[in-house]
C-alpha cells in the first residue's frame, strides 16, 4: 500500500516560480494607520496551523529582510496587526499581494495559491506566532522520504520520475494548500476527492480490473490499471463498474513520525511544476 492515491489530478497549466529576488519589499504600504492591538486575536481559530506555518516560511524567504520578524521594520507599517486598510478581506489581501501597489516599492508577485493562502494565514495571525519556534519541515529530507520510506514514487510521478498509477504530483504544491495536503497525508480516505476514487471494473468473463479513471463518457471508460496499462472499456460489456470509497493510501502516521510528515509536507509544497 502506498501513500498518495487521494491527491487531486493536477493541471500542467498551473505553475509558479520558486526563486524570487530576496530583497523584494512586497508588503510596503499595505497598512495605513494602526488598527487595534487585539485585531490579530479576532482571527483566532480561523486559519489552519499548517497554512500558518507554511506562510511563515514564505514570509521568511520573501519579506523578512525588510520587514523583520516583528513586521514593523518599515516606518508606518505594522504587519502584526492582522488588519490592513488596503485589504479588508482575505481575497482582497491575496489580490494585493499578487498585483502589488503602483507607485510604491511593492511590485507584482507570482505567488501560487498555496503560498497566498499561507501568507494570508500567517499575516492575519502574525502577532501570535513566534518565527523562531515555528515547526517547519525540511523539503530535502522530504524528497528522500518520498522516494524511500514513504514509498510514494511507487504510485506517483514527479517531474517525469515515478509511477503513473496515481495522479502526477509535479505541481501539487502550486494548487493545494498546506492544510489540504496535510489532511490528505493524515486522513487519505476522508480527504479523497470523488474524481480520484479508484475504479473497479468486472469484465464479462469475470476478470477484475482495478485502476485510476482517466476519462469517462456515457458509453466508455478509460482506466490506467495497476500495471500502468491503458484500458478502454465498453460499459455495455461490463458486469460491474464501481468507484471505491476507501483510499488504498494508508495514513502517513502508519509509516512516518511527526517530523517526517512535516518534512514530506514541505517537499510536496515545493513541487511547483518547474521540472
Amino acid at each position: 500500500m502506498h501513500m498518495f492515491t487521494c491527491f487531486a489530478q493536477v493541471s500542467p497549466n498551473l505553475s509558479t516560480a520558486l526563486g524570487r529576488f530576496a530583497g523584494v519589499v512586497f508588503l510596503v504600504i499595505i497598512v495605513t494607520g494602526k488598527p487595534s492591538q487585539t485585531a490579530a486575536q479576532d482571527h483566532a481559530g480561523q486559519y489552519e496551523q499548517a497554512d500558518i506555518e507554511f506562510g511563515a516560511q514564505v514570509y521568511s524567504a520573501n519579506c523578512l529582510r525588510c520587514h523583520a520578524e516583528t513586521g514593523d521594520a518599515v516606518a508606518g507599517v505594522d504587519l502584526r496587526s492582522g488588519e490592513y486598510a488596503r485589504a479588508d478581506s482575505d481575497g482582497a489581501l491575496m489580490a494585493l499581494l499578487r498585483t502589488g501597489i503602483p507607485g510604491t516599492a511593492m511590485p507584482p508577485n507570482d505567488f501560487s495559491t498555496s503560498e497566498l493562502t499561507g501568507l494570508v494565514s500567517f499575516l492575519r495571525t502574525m502577532r501570535d506566532v513566534d518565527l523562531s519556534t515555528v515547526a517547519l519541515g525540511d523539503a530535502a529530507r522530504g524528497d528522500v522520504l518520498f522516494s524511500g520510506k514513504g514509498a510514494c514514487a511507487s504510485c506517483h510521478r514527479v517531474n517525469g520520475q515515478g509511477s503513473r498509477t496515481a495522479p502526477d504530483l509535479s505541481n501539487i504544491g502550486a494548487i493545494r494548500t498546506a492544510a489540504t495536503l496535510q489532511r490528505s497525508l493524515t486522513n487519505p480516505t476522508g480527504s479523497m476527492l470523488p474524481v480520484n476514487r479508484p475504479v473497479r471494473a468486472v469484465l464479462g468473463d469475470g476478470t477484475v480490473i482495478n485502476g485510476r479513471r482517466l476519462n469517462e463518457d456515457t458509453y466508455t471508460i478509460q482506466l490506467l490499471d495497476q500495471d500502468e496499462h491503458l484500458r478502454s472499456l465498453d460499459k455495455s460489456e461490463l458486469r460491474e463498474l464501481s468507484a471505491l470509497t476507501t483510499s488504498p493510501m494508508p495514513p502517513a502516521t502508519d509509516q512516518l513520525n511527526t517530523q517526517e510528515i512535516a518534512d514530506l509536507l514541505a517537499y510536496l509544497l515545493s513541487l511547483k511544476g518547474l521540472g
